[in-house]
């Protein structure tokens, strides 16, 4: 009967007769106490005074069936070292017992020490089991796991035990876990008879290392041969059909789903949901969600994911049903929840986080201090701080910093810096563009030598600030040494982003031979690029190599931006090449689809104007989609009164 209870998970019901049995005089035995340790509702506490019963009954040294069923609750409640300590103090152990122990040093991954266990069953010439196998290969990961691996294949071989199913699934999964997926799959071609745990394997398997497509036709594969999916082959392939390429095919497996009657299991349901918020197809999501018959908290953080990253303003909504229909909220539901609303709803979450006592966690903290930030509420973010008696951390500080910047509050980003004890690179990015559009230029390389000393290197967004400064500057000179600097450290770090705005720096300070072989080197070139040397060509004069370098860009495949069209019509209209630039101009909407805006049309009548082709700058002012501001008038004037200087001149001179 007390076993009967436990194995049903009464522990109250099969406690009380233990009680009772001992009142009448019965002295419980090994199988008695067996039972008992086997309930899966037994906490630790009471697993301790069960062994401290069966101690002074003498039964924990009689055989080795209390010790055994001792470790099975001791790993269980996850107490690792006290089971081993169980383990080693154990005066008889049988294969059950070793088997135990292997296993469960398997399951926390404690490779080294399974092994030891493993070596022990074999000198001691006990015949290792399926059990065995199956609880050591659990536990290999990683190199050394692949390594160990293999020579325990080859004790299986030995024993005999290569085509017993349980074995090679673990053999399998071993391959798998330690990323060789090949011997993985060599693995199960090779075995005879494949039941659903073979098939579900390989799936996973595959589907972790990012063979998409190889993962369904297995399980394609999987369904010709007459196997029946179960759950978690579900969860397998939905996982794999989240990208909009299967989304067909995902939905068909959600009528395989339906006709299993699958889609009220939680894990299947969750898959089914993240499936749909990830085709962008909520309303189907939602459906789906309310389907699941009893919800976790990964099925609400999924749904709440699913609408917040759309924009959705709901997740409060959602916040509420989680909690009244009895799920707690974990940190990352706050984390999902304040992300996507607005400052009104943080608010209230920011309560409710205070009072189920999530405010001091990590992710909820700087969550609210972001939120408070992106909605420009500085003071609510620094008065959550001090309310809460912490200091900011790293990330709350950038954030905070970054909005200081955004509306020009420089002094108080470097007030808010000087209290911070260990600054990221993000931390000092923000202090140097502070510093850099406050016009402190000089401050900037001071900033750049105390990271230096810190031992913190500088990101490419760093390097792109400091170039920036070089070129306000016009400092030739200091550009150069910054740029000594990143092939001294890390020359990868001269990536296209950096080698962008060094062309830039080079052709704006007077080098352009520089600007012209830092381009020339580059492997990967974007529009920028392109854009960079056309406008440093231009800049310097060479109209005709500016206009060549455009075409070059043209002939590549990458198009023209609205950027690209004003370094080249700029070239133009330093050195007069008004036909070229006017057939640039009049292509930008027809041939390269950009529409052009006041600063096209700037530049296209400073280069009528200015060369003396008055009658049709007129005429493109007029027949400009937008009214003429007083500044494009302004370039027209100047080519008239230049216009009129030249003809005085040319009166005069005959």
């Amino acid at each position: 009967m007390i076993s009967a209870y436990s194995r049903n998970g009464c522990l109250l019901e099969a406690w009380e007769l233990l009680t009772e049995m001992r009142g009448c005089g019965y002295v419980p035995n090994q199988f008695t106490f067996g039972g008992l340790l086997g309930c899966e509702c037994l906490d630790i506490i009471q697993g301790f005074q069960l062994q401290a019963l069966a101690e002074k009954l003498g039964l924990f040294y009689i055989d080795a069936f209390t010790g055994t069923a001792l470790l099975g609750l001791l790993g269980r409640q996850g107490c690792l070292d006290e089971a081993m300590q169980v383990f080693d103090e154990m005066p008889k152990r049988n294969l059950v017992t070793l088997n135990c122990m292997i296993s469960l040093l398997g399951q926390y991954e404690c490779v080294e020490e399974s092994v030891i266990v493993f070596r022990k069953l074999i000198r001691s010439g006990m015949g290792p089991s399926e059990s065995t196998f199956v609880g050591i290969l659990s536990g290999f990961v990683g190199e050394l796991g692949l390594v160990l691996g293999e020579q325990v294949h080859g004790v299986v071989v030995k024993n005999g035990l290569n085509f017993a199913v349980s074995v090679s699934n673990s053999l399998i999964n071993m391959y798998a876990k330690c990323s060789d997926i090949r011997m993985a799959e060599k693995m199960f071609e090779g075995v005879p008879v494949k039941d659903v745990v073979s098939w579900n394997t390989m799936v996973s398997a595959i589907a972790k290392g990012e063979r998409v497509e190889k993962a369904l036709v297995v399980f394609m594969k999987m369904c010709v041969s007459g196997v029946l999916p179960n759950d978690t082959t579900y969860v397998s392939v939905l996982n794999c059909c989240t990208s909009q390429q299967f989304r067909l095919l995902g939905e068909s497996i959600h009528a395989k789903v339906i006709q299993r009657k699958f889609e009220c299991d939680v894990y299947v349901g969750s898959a089914l949901l993240d499936f749909y918020v990830k085709c962008d197809k909520l309303d189907d999501a939602h459906v789906c969600f309310d389907e699941i018959s009893e919800k976790n908290v990964v099925s609400w953080n999924t749904l709440m994911l699913g609408f917040s990253s759309k924009g959705s303003s709901q997740a409060i909504l959602f916040i509420r049903q989680m909690i009244h229909s009895g799920c707690h909220p974990t940190e990352f539901s706050f984390s999902i929840a304040v992300k996507s609303s607005e400052l009104l709803e943080v608010l209230q979450l920011h309560s409710l986080s205070v009072k189920m006592g999530y405010i001091d966690n990590y992710y909820v903290s700087s969550s609210l201090i972001s939120s408070y930030a992106k909605a420009s509420s500085v003071d609510d973010a620094l008065r959550f701080v001090t309310t809460n008696d912490m200091p900011l951390s790293v990330v709350a500080s950038n954030m905070i910093a970054n909005i200081f910047n955004r509306n020009g509050q420089f002094d108080k980003t470097q007030e808010l810096f000087s209290d911070l004890e260990n600054p990221d690179t993000v931390s000092w990015n923000i202090l140097i563009a502070a510093c850099s559009r406050n016009g402190d230029y000089e401050e900037v390389f001071e900033l750049l030598g105390h990271m230096r000393i810190a031992r913190v290197s500088p990101d490419k967004y760093m390097y792109v600030s400091l170039f920036s400064v070089c070129t306000k500057l016009c400092n030739l000179g200091l550009g150069s040494s910054l740029h000594g600097l990143i092939v001294k450290t890390d020359f990868k770090r001269c990536d296209t982003f950096v080698c962008n705005i060094m062309i830039d720096m080079y052709g704006k300070c007077g080098s352009l031979a520089s600007s012209v072989k830092i381009f020339n080197e580059m492997t990967t070139r974007n529009v920028i690029s392109w854009t960079a040397i056309v406008s440093a060509l231009g800049l310097h004069g060479y109209a005709y190599e500016a206009l060549e370098k455009f075409k070059e860009m043209d002939m590549t495949g990458i198009r023209p931006d609205k950027v690209a069209f004003i370094a080249v019509l700029s070239a133009c209209r330093h050195v007069g090449l008004v036909k070229e630039g006017m057939e640039l101009f009049g292509q930008m909407k027809g041939k390269y689809g950009v529409e052009p805006d006041m600063d096209h049309y700037l530049i296209a009548v400073d280069l009528l104007a200015r060369y003396g082709y008055l009658t049709e700058a007129e005429q493109l002012i007029t027949g400009m989609p937008f009214p003429p501001n007083a500044l494009i008038w302004r370039i027209f004037l100047e080519g008239c009164k230049k216009k009129r200087s030249i003809d005085d001149a040319l009166a005069l001179a005959s």
